[in-house]
């Protein structure tokens, strides 16, 4: 009898114990050739099926595989179905290898296949992104950011949040930014179809909000898109936003749930992807581990933007360079700021809050200063900025005095609906998805976390 069998099945019966393998039933396992190797006599296949990150080391032997010398020929990328034995091997790198008693090809591969056996630079690879999932890096990036994606709803769902699919298409720029991409069938008549311009949103928020003020703890998690001309490592033109609301919630309340959000993510990944992250640590970033370890740990501390920028003065007067070193009250804190004030200053993950009105969305809520609104910046080391929040203004007079200074009133009348009928306190916050994966990764380019990136210029696929 022939049992087909995965490797991730393989691997998790040894995790149970090296003597729960069945060395008595002949096993077919299909996958694609990572590395091919023979002395002449004894080959060694490294064979990846998808199902785990870890290869099963193949043994073939001439006299006991009839097709040895065919086999010995198989190149990287080749597609085949090897039948054989398990055998344990506890004193060796691997805890089973299996030994072939017959090989099938499935699927050649050709002679110029791109991924051959040594390191490929991250700028080759993002041109042949249909092809760099089969890498070590990337398999071990995408399946984190499969688990990721599980992390965030596991999170939310148990914290009893209704889960909300916001529209793609929408009439309004939530940011009020204006880097929007405009939806168009006729470019002569761009609002025949709608009756509106229509845009790609920049953020789910604004459509959550009326759902919290119906289930009190939403959440919404998928794609965004900014139409902005920047290249820099941490912006894409598309990326995915978990924008969390909460009624009956100020910006207290909205910090302790960031914190519990991130800290669990991380756990959950840690738990379930431990050869993934062990990679990580390895071979992109030798202190990932401590870093994230340390953090799941701390206590996140707060400190004022006002405060903030006493201390930057404070670190310019002391000698300490910043490229932009004209440190002011009003100003938007670049991401050397941020991470001064998290490295050097407290040493760990650092709430920001209560910034400038000025540079922070209209919907924030003005704080009795009247200068500053209720926001608050999850800054954290290496990252700098990695989490963004605030309480959401509820008073309809101040939103509505707001919007009118902005001029984006017309359109956006159903959102201050929200605050004349019944409106409560509430707040939320946005995590780049993206962003997260390269804090939790190590990785530091937003278009190697992504499979298939948008940026100015480049839409190969």
């Amino acid at each position: 009898m022939i049992k087909s069998i995965t490797v991730s099945e393989l691997y998790k019966t040894a995790q149970s114990g090296i003597a729960n393998i069945d060395t008595t039933t002949n096993f077919a396992v299909s996958g694609w050739i990572r590395t091919n190797r023979n002395n002449g006599h004894v080959g060694f296949i490294e064979l990846n099926d998808g199902t785990h990150f870890k290869n099963l080391q193949i043994v073939y032997a001439d006299g006991e595989l009839s097709s040895f010398a065919i086999v010995s020929k198989y190149g990287i990328g080749v597609a085949i179905e090897i039948t054989g034995k398990l055998v344990v091997t506890p004193e060796m790198k691997q805890p089973f290898e299996l030994h072939a008693a017959e090989v099938v090809l499935i699927g050649d591969c050709a002679d110029d296949y791109p991924l051959q056996k040594k390191r490929h630079s991250f700028e080759y690879l993002r041109d042949i992104a249909h092809l760099r999932p089969r890498t070590n890096t990337f398999t071990a990036l995408n399946r984190v950011r499969s688990v990721l994606s599980m992390a965030i709803h596991e999170f939310f769902q148990s914290q009893g949040f209704i889960y909300v699919h916001t529209p793609i298409i929408t009439g309004n720029d939530a940011e009020g930014a204006g880097q929007v991409f405009k939806v168009m069938v006729d470019e002569k008549k761009p609002d025949a179809f709608f009756g509106k311009t229509g845009v790609l949103t920049v953020s789910g928020q604004l459509h959550v909000e009326p759902f919290a003020l119906a289930f009190r703890n939403v959440y919404t998690f998928g794609p965004t898109f900014r139409a902005e001309y920047s290249n820099t490592p941490r912006h894409s033109c598309e990326f995915w936003m978990i924008e969390p609301e909460m009624a009956f919630t100020d910006l207290n309340g909205d910090m302790r749930i960031i914190e519990a959000c991130v800290k669990y993510c991380i756990n959950y990944v840690l738990e379930r992807c431990p050869d993934e992250m062990a990679f990580f640590n390895a071979m992109i970033d030798t202190t990932l581990m401590e870093r994230l370890s340390t953090l799941v740990k701390a206590d996140f501390a707060r400190l004022t933007y006002t405060k903030a920028i006493d201390l930057l003065k404070e670190a310019v007067a002391g000698g300490h360079q910043f490229e932009n070193a004209d440190i002011a009250w009003g100003m938007d804190l670049q991401s050397e700021h941020e991470r001064y004030l998290t490295e050097k200053i407290v040493k760990g993950p650092l709430f920001l809050t209560d910034y400038p009105k000025e540079i922070k969305a209209f919907y924030m809520r003005l704080n009795d200063d009247g200068k500053t609104v209720a926001a608050c910046d999850l800054l954290v080391p290496q990252v700098g900025e990695l989490v963004g929040g605030s309480q959401r203004e509820e008073r309809f007079d101040l939103l509505a005095k707001k919007m009118d200074d902005m001029g984006n009133r017309a359109g956006l009348e159903w959102y201050l609906d929200l605050r004349r009928y019944g409106g409560v306190p509430h707040a939320g916050f946005g995590i780049g998805f993206d962003r997260l994966l390269m804090y939790l990764t190590g990785i530091n380019n937003i278009r190697d976390t992504q499979p298939y990136p948008r940026n100015p210029g480049s839409l190969k696929y």
